[in-house]
């Protein structure tokens, strides 16, 4: 089941709850306080569906008949929510919906003697991750260059490699993840909370300096074996390597094995030859820290003449002895990450600082400027006052007619100007800190 198109719900996970994401616990709760069928259809989807969702988040769920026997008094008790293990999907939500989940720093497995990881126990041969995965794989369209496939999933084992090399990828993986599982060491495609990241590689048996882009897939969440709760990232890679070759209706050829035609009346060669990166049928193993700020990577290669296989033994016991060292590199990590983000909120504290005292004396000047321009505006208005008065004193020579006429003019000309009030002037006037 894809957790991506998993349905939308409405329940919290908390405070820190992203909205429409649910945890392992709220939906433990859930599934406990009312039947499936009506847990699913708060939903919208069936209750087989539900019962996956509990399934993926590792949430025990009521058996069939639970409510017909609680009812009666006769139910058994109430299983505890299992603690989540590394590598355990913390909360699921629908669509696109994004979170982060805070989780502990990484810690290897304790270095006392005698004591062992619980081994994981497994039913068969083919591992999760495994099971399915080649006719996924072989339903993929062919990239361009060396021919590496490209399938439209996703969510799928982190291996890369060509038609002709599948199977042997495929059977690696198999027994190297078989081999951790067997040590007590989960191997899962990355929980979508944690944000683990894929580290690149250059597939080529002999890496060169050139800068040119390959065609290649990349899966969305890269492949994780966790030690201890150290998570170390995983690809399988079929190399490649650069030949001479020959071009032949329409593929490449190794020179070496190229066949010219035979000679003939109507026999044409119109090939060239050329250097091609080509497929090499040998494998690599890629482990990375997949931790932010956390830069570790160590490959295993395979020779010619050599099976990889024989290498599992030491490809684990290495895998267990790096823990330590990845575990480190991401504790430091997350002490400069808190340092960076100390940095930055004193940064933004003095653009705060900074940024309150241009507005305060900005708001000083506008205040300063808007008085002294009241000020003047007033003293404009006590002149043009004086003027009103004069002229109204001059009216007792004109005619009654006159003198209306000229005092209406004198109304609208002081309206036009304004009242020489000091106090009402004053009124409108804005200290720096209104402002």
């Amino acid at each position: 089941m894809d957790e991506h198109n998993i349905p939308d719900g409405s329940h919290d996970t908390g405070s820190d709850a992203v909205p429409g994401v649910m945890s392992r616990e709220s939906l433990y709760q859930l599934v406990w306080a009312e039947p499936m069928l009506k847990v699913a259809a708060s939903f919208g989807v069936s209750s087989s569906y539900m019962a996956r969702v509990c399934t993926l988040l590792n949430v025990p769920r009521p058996a069939r008949g639970y409510w017909a026997k609680l009812a009666v008094g006769k139910a058994p008790a109430k299983p505890r929510l299992p603690d989540a293990r590394p590598g355990d999907e913390l909360a699921w939500a629908r669509g696109d919906a994004q979170w982060e989940t805070k989780l502990p720093l990484p810690k290897p497995p304790s270095d006392r003697p005698n004591r062992r990881a619980t081994r994981i126990k497994r039913t068969n041969t083919d591992h999760a991750l495994i099971t399915g995965a080649k006719a996924i794989f072989e339903e993929a369209r062919t990239a361009y260059g060396v021919g590496y496939l490209k399938p439209r999933k996703r969510l799928l084992v982190d291996i890369v490699a060509t038609k002709t090399g599948l199977d042997k990828a495929l059977s690696f993986a198999n027994e190297v993840f078989l081999a951790l599982e067997d040590e007590g060491y989960r191997v899962v495609i990355a929980p979508h909370g944690e944000r683990l990241t894929r580290r690149d590689f250059d597939e080529r048996e002999v890496p060169r300096k050139d800068h040119s882009r390959r065609d290649r897939w990349s899966p969305g969440r890269c492949t994780v074996v966790y030690i201890g709760t150290v998570a170390i990232g995983l690809t399988i890679i079929e190399m490649s390597e650069e030949v001479e070759v020959r071009y032949v209706n329409g593929e490449y050829v190794r020179l070496s094995e190229y066949v010219p035609p035979k000679r003939g009346r109507y026999v044409s060669d119109h090939g060239w030859t050329s250097k091609q990166d080509l497929p090499t049928g040998r494998l690599c193993l890629q482990a990375y820290s997949p931790y932010w700020r956390a830069e570790w990577s160590r490959q295993w290669r395979e020779k010619p003449g050599r099976d990889i296989t024989a290498l599992i033994p030491v490809i684990v016991k290495e895998l267990r002895q790096s823990s330590s060292e990845v575990a480190r590199l991401a504790a430091e990590g997350e002490r400069l990450a808190e340092l960076e983000h100390q940095r930055w909120e004193a940064q933004r504290e003095q653009w705060g600082r900074e940024e309150e005292e241009k507005r305060a004396a900005k708001a000083l000047k506008d205040s300063k400027d808007e008085l002294l321009q009241i000020i003047e505006s007033w003293a404009e208005s006590r002149r043009l006052a004086e003027f009103f008065l004069d002229a109204k004193q001059r009216l007792r020579d004109l005619s009654e007619e006159k003198k209306n006429e000229m005092l209406e003019r004198l109304r609208r000309a002081r309206e036009l100007i304004g009242s020489a009030d000091a106090l009402e002037r004053f009124r409108s006037w804005k200290a720096p800190e209104e402002r």
